[in-house]
């Protein structure tokens, strides 16, 4: 098991996600034979880095109606009563409730809320490191990604033959330290 001394640059604190610096994308089989990509562009969280590194916590909010797939009228067919009916359902989240090594990766446990649905969820997730943020704050990076099922949180038909209903999440996050 990695500890604080093992990682270069371990710094203790709370992080605040910087959304101009990182994605949250996801992917999912359209047709059975290519991939529908997008992702939200309205989200915020902070990750508390503990002492032990698996005591550390994350805690993300996304906003659902700021879902880019590049194309308007699909974006707002997706916002719709159809798929995540933003009107009703306007946040969605995850919370951790636990990490565990695996390797040199982490498992992040938590819950993740969508469409008014909280169900578990395991994120994989690389730790990119710490460094200096060039303006004498400090930096944290973290990939991470899981895979849902859509129909488990009741978004769009039933049925897998004209989307898939497994989506592929990527993160790619930084996060400053914030100032003591």
């Amino acid at each position: 098991m990695s500890s604080a001394a093992q990682i270069p640059g371990y710094a203790v604190g709370t992080y605040d996600i910087d959304s101009v610096h990182s994605d949250v994308e996801f992917a999912l089989r359209h047709l059975g034979v290519g991939r529908s990509r997008g992702r939200f562009d309205g989200f915020r969280g902070e990750i508390v880095i503990a002492e032990n590194p698996l005591d550390s916590t994350v805690t993300a909010d996304i906003d659902p109606a700021t879902i880019n797939t590049g194309n308007a009228d699909r974006d707002a067919h997706v916002r719709g009563s159809d798929f995540l009916d933003v009107e009703t359902h306007p946040k969605a989240g995850f919370r951790s409730t636990g990490i565990r090594q695996d390797g040199d990766e982490y498992i992040i446990d938590g819950e993740f809320t969508l469409h008014g649905v909280t169900k578990p969820v395991a994120l994989q997730a690389e730790l990119g490191g710490f460094t200096d943020d060039g303006q004498g704050g400090t930096l944290l990076g973290i990939s991470a990604g899981t895979t849902i099922n859509r129909a488990d949180f009741g978004v769009g038909p039933e049925g897998g033959a004209m989307l898939g209903e497994k989506v592929k999440i990527t993160l790619e996050i930084e996060a400053n330290l914030r100032s003591q």
